[in-house]
């Protein structure tokens, strides 16, 4: 009983919580000045003038991961999240990894076309997928911890 009652606890926290942390993650992503790593790699970063205060948290960058366009470009991206998270938690659950890479295979092989014809919602596929997959991948773990 106690299996089968982490078995659908962790999927419901898988889907539902989920929704929360992926979006959270994209709402991050998508603040003015986000990049953790101003400028070209091991190029010294000159700190020119005295940026100005942060923006408000509710001002968000409308080309990023969160913008109008990228979610425009990826119609239906909650459903296919809610889907992703089950089945990568199932694939956990069930101790079959490769599901999670027959997961991945067929997300990227459904988005290649929009994805090509808007590149810039490239950044929001791959930061939600990553975040969606560490999710899910988490939520079985731990439910496996408890048998």
């Amino acid at each position: 009983m106690l299996t089968v009652l982490a078995v659908l606890g962790a999927l419901v926290v898988s889907v539902g919580g989920g929704w929360w942390f992926v979006s959270g993650v994209l709402r991050l992503a998508s603040r003015p000045g986000a990049d953790p790593v101003p400028g070209p790699r091991g190029a010294p970063v000159d700190p020119g003038p005295v940026p100005p205060p942060p923006a408000p948290a509710s001002s968000l960058d409308p080309a990023g991961p969160d913008g109008p366009a990228a979610r425009a470009a990826l119609r239906g991206g909650t459903w296919i999240g809610f889907l992703e998270r089950a089945a990568v938690t199932a694939c956990v659950l069930l101790g079959q990894p490769a599901g999670v890479a027959i997961v991945v295979a067929v997300k990227g092989l459904g988005r290649y076309p929009e994805l090509k014809e808007n590149p810039g919602a490239s950044e929001r596929f791959v930061i939600g997928t990553l975040a969606s997959l560490l999710w899910a991948a988490g939520c079985g773990l731990l439910a496996t911890l408890t048998f």
